[in-house]
């Protein structure tokens, strides 16, 4: 897969062109252990190794970015009117075929993943695949056992069926607050499930996919490469937590 060295290392995630640009005229970027001569010459990552500031560069056919998904903001590619998620990625991720793995609703935060990956994509999102997602709800009135054992048996709302889900209570001075646990993601559903039970959402942040935490240092809108382990420990667990609900 022969590209511009610009654009391959900008697709790995190691700044925008202008930077790599800089890299480049001082020396740092080793193509085949001699320095690289322009931004712009050719390269074949999967034959040729590439070093940048002493590190050698993994090449990553697709990307993987975790973003603290702040509220205001679409989960979508692109839109006339308001700002997407897309919109919020620094120049060094501009990568086509990037989208969200999944949507939050507009006012929800926390934890989204992008990618180019549709395979990837698919198999977290289907529900054969088991993979939970974790909410933090902030709730009109704290939760009771009533409404763990109603998320456990699976709730009818609206002519429309929700499998079942884990709620437990989280840790709130004011004592409303929960987590709850689903492998669906229908419209609105964490939302309508609570309302199903007679309470309501004041606000929902996504804190876990599978085994997969959100950074607690990434700021709201902020972006960061996944690890290789970190795709992995998307599907951590996805059996278990299938036997347990």
């Amino acid at each position: 897969m022969i590209q511009r060295l610009d654009k391959l290392l900008g697709s790995q995630g190691m700044g925008s062109r202008k930077e790599i640009a800089r890299l480049v005229r001082r020396g740092c970027v080793l193509v085949d252990g001699a320095p690289a001569g322009d931004p712009a010459q050719k390269v074949d990552p999967q034959s040729q190794q590439i070093v940048v500031s002493g590190k050698p560069v993994v090449y990553r056919e697709h990307l993987y970015l975790m973003m603290n998904k702040p509220a205001g903001v679409l989960s979508a590619t692109e839109d006339s009117r308001q700002r997407t998620v897309l919109d919020l990625l620094p120049p060094e991720f501009d990568r086509r075929g990037l989208f969200p793995a999944g949507r939050l609703d507009k006012d929800t935060t926390g934890l989204l993943l992008l990618t180019d990956d549709g395979a990837f994509a698919h198999r977290m999102l289907s529900p054969r695949s088991h993979v939970f997602k974790r909410y933090r709800a902030t709730l009109e009135r704290a939760v009771t056992p009533e409404d763990v054992a109603l998320f456990a048996r699976g709730i009818t709302a609206g002519g429309e069926t929700f499998v079942p889900a884990r709620l437990f209570p989280a840790e709130d001075p004011a004592g409303k607050a929960a987590f709850v646990e689903i492998r669906e993601g229908k419209f609105h559903q964490v939302k309508r499930m609570f309302e199903a039970a007679g309470n309501r959402v004041l606000a929902l942040h996504r804190c876990a996919i599978g085994g997969l935490v959100l950074d607690e240092d990434l700021a709201p809108g902020a972006v960061r490469l996944l690890e290789e382990n970190e795709e992995k420990q998307v599907f951590i667990g996805q059996n278990q937590q299938k036997q347990e609900i």
